[in-house]
């Protein structure tokens, strides 16, 4: 089985300035796509001119934001710090909301350290009126945090906040429902719940086991990105939250799960990541989705022609080195 991934990118600096010369983006640009209208632009969220220029005027109904909360849970950032910075991105996710629509954010809750940032995030999110809270939703993760001294961690938290009156469209699970026995009298008649059920499968709620966790195996995979949600999540959250042709925004694109599950749900998305590798990444897979129907790499990674033109140079006799030259 072939396996080219790419290392994590949020931790490997010298990988990320290998992969820029490839990036089509710089800071402050952005990059449309004619034939969906989706736009791809490489900006920092918390810059309220920055994100207008992206807008360009126009209103979304969802927003999906996926900030990098391991800034919080690891350290890098104090939680106060995080949360200051958090303030700053939400009120520009708001201006670009229509006055009806729907905010879903997806958090970390590190056990070791006070479960930060989510608290201190809801507590921030008190603070504007505009949004109201609807929903804490649990993802399970299959695979978890080894401990031996602790529950094992395998969530993934999801906030939901309205703005305004937006429609909800309710969502079913591929799980079937087989649980008899809650009966009730409709216009004089005993129904238990199997009878008075719209479909067979189990409706989705606020906790999901029915989703699989990102990982190598999987067609969706993009390596090097370490935070990516599965499509399926997001695919869920489109369809409950928009309308077909309505606009979603998404200012961390990481991997570009938003735009890809926009794409396939016929909606228009405008995603934002402050690094270019991430936004290039974003505009790739929606290239390889259209050309090959494929949703990831799977045991391989968006810049493998790139790589593959480096390893040959540095592979030929002049060089000096031998073909077992490696680039990982």
């Amino acid at each position: 089985m072939r396996n080219d991934p790419l290392p994590r990118l949020d931790t490997d600096a010298g990988m990320r300035a290998r992969l820029r010369p490839y990036c089509r983006l710089a800071a402050g640009e952005v990059w449309t796509d004619h034939a969906a209208g989706h736009r791809v632009a490489c900006l920092d969220a918390a810059a309220a001119a920055s994100v207008e220029t992206m807008m360009g005027g126009e209103v979304a109904h969802l927003a999906v934001q996926d900030p990098p909360y391991n800034l919080a849970a690891f350290g890098q950032k104090r939680p106060d710090e995080f949360i200051e910075w958090c303030t700053k991105w939400v009120a520009n996710t708001s201006r670009a909301l229509a006055s009806d629509a729907s905010l879903y954010v997806w958090l970390g809750a590190d056990q070791n350290n006070g479960f930060q940032p989510l608290p201190d995030f809801m507590i921030m999110m008190r603070g504007f009126a505009e949004f109201a809270a609807r929903s804490f939703i649990t993802m399970r993760n299959q695979r978890g945090y080894g401990t031996q001294a602790n529950w094992m961690a395998v969530r993934q938290e999801l906030l939901y906040y309205t703005k305004g009156a937006p429609e909800f469209e309710v969502q079913y699970t591929d799980i079937p429902k087989l649980v008899r026995g809650y009966y009730k009298d409709v216009e004089g008649v005993r129904t238990e719940n199997l009878e008075r059920s719209r479909s067979e499968n189990i409706r989705a709620g606020n906790v999901w086991v029915d989703i699989q966790q990102v990982f190598y195996r999987m067609e969706e995979n993009v390596s090097g990105c370490y935070a990516q949600k599965p499509l399926r999540a997001i695919e869920r959250i489109v369809r409950a939250s928009s309308k077909p042709d309505d606009l979603v925004v998404d200012f961390f694109a990481h991997s570009g799960t938003t735009l890809l599950a926009c794409e396939r749900l016929g909606r228009r998305c405008y995603t934002a990541d402050i690094d270019p590798v991430y936004c290039e990444i974003t505009i790739r897979r929606l290239e390889r989705f259209r050309a090959l129907g494929r949703t990831g790499w799977q045991n391989g990674n968006p810049f493998e022609v790139e790589l593959a033109r480096e390893a040959a140079i540095v592979n030929t006799p002049e060089a000096g080195v031998t073909a077992q030259t490696s680039l990982f």
